[in-house]
């Protein structure tokens, strides 16, 4: 494990902004973290980036138990470049910005050439070492500034929002880069987003961070409902107007109405046996998006609400379920969760 995380809080006054019993991360590959705004993201990877400590937990990178101390941050920071959200370049050409950093830790003149020719290649900029930094567009800014970073050969890669200030090609181009980064330079690479898909298609492990709590994945499946009961007494939750899901008769609830649900997307599957019928909700919808994510598909299906279910590939061949397709789900009552 490159990182690994125990008992670690961050709170600002008597504001928990972070509080994660226990979290590891793998050496190399791609890590997509999800979340809301406000769900402490950004204070996540600034504190995995060393530039501000937790209130309080342990932190042990590449092995080692990490002490706060401003010599020992000034060497973790040398493995580990944080790369932000809208990144600021020096007004001089694109050539100099990334030699910036080459010169401050020494490195010879012919090697960083080298170095600054390799990484424009790697990241599409080739022909621009000469340009003025401040010139560019927001997409070739960006990507120079991948290029800054990744010039300095850090083992991990923190990116806070890469792609949400850059058009649509753009957001494709640093896709690809980060990508082709993780397999050819084995570095460990953290992305925060909103955008699910560009989670599932570039990330080889989904995170989802919600009020400073690493959650289950399928967070969308989250919903406020009303308690009421059915003609036969039995309890259900109403999600919305239309949307009446039979929950487990023994579970422990308070006598309040307003709740919140949860539904397990790994425990929804397409149809079911006559008997699990019987038990379950049959609901039917269409089919919005289909997706591959951490060794499952992703299907998320308008019912009235956006539901997501996880199946295992070999379900997935089975049914195939097509986007704009109208399938039928069930939902068991062991699915469903209120808290």
């Amino acid at each position: 494990m490159i990182y690994s995380i125990t008992q670690l809080t961050k709170t600002y006054g008597r504001r928990t902004v972070l509080d994660i019993p226990r979290f590891e991360i793998e050496r190399e590959g791609i890590f997509a973290l999800l979340g809301p705004n406000g769900a402490g993201k950004t204070t996540f990877i600034n504190i995995l980036g060393f530039i501000e400590p937790p209130t309080s937990g342990q932190i042990t990178f590449r092995s080692r138990a990490v002490q706060f101390s401003e010599p020992e941050l000034q060497r973790l920071r040398k493995d580990v470049i944080i790369l932000d959200q809208q990144p600021i370049l020096f007004t001089t050409t694109v050539h100099k910005n990334l030699e910036f950093g080459l010169k401050i830790r020494g490195i010879p003149k012919i090697q960083r050439r080298r170095i600054i020719e390799e990484t424009l290649d790697l990241v599409g900029m080739q022909d621009f070492a000469e340009a003025q930094a401040h010139h560019l567009s927001g997409g070739e800014t960006q990507r120079v500034a991948i290029a800054r970073a990744l010039a300095l050969s850090p083992a991990v890669f923190l990116c806070d929002e890469p792609t949400s200030s850059v058009d649509v090609e753009n957001q494709s181009i640093i896709g690809n880069i980060l990508r082709h980064i993780a397999e050819t330079k084995k570095i460990t690479i953290l992305f925060t987003t909103h955008d699910r898909m560009l989670a599932s298609s570039l990330a080889n492990h989904t995170l989802v961070l919600n009020h400073g709590k690493m959650v289950p994945t399928a967070y969308e499946n989250i919903f406020s409902a009303r308690l009421v009961q059915d003609p036969s007494g039995n309890r259900q939750c109403l999600i919305g107007d239309t949307v009446r899901l039979t929950i487990k008769q023994d579970m422990l609830v308070d006598k309040k109405k307003q709740v919140r649900v949860f539904i397990n997307p790994e425990d929804i599957s397409i149809g079911g046996t006559a008997e699990e019928n019987i038990l379950g909700s049959n609901l039917q919808g269409r089919v919005v998006q289909v997706s591959a994510e951490n060794g499952r598909i992703r299907v998320v299906i308008d019912a009235g609400i956006l539901i997501a279910m996880l199946i295992r590939p070999e379900q997935y061949k089975q049914t195939r379920p097509m986007i704009g397709e109208t399938i039928k789900m069930l939902i068991p009552p062991e699915a469903v969760n209120i808290f």
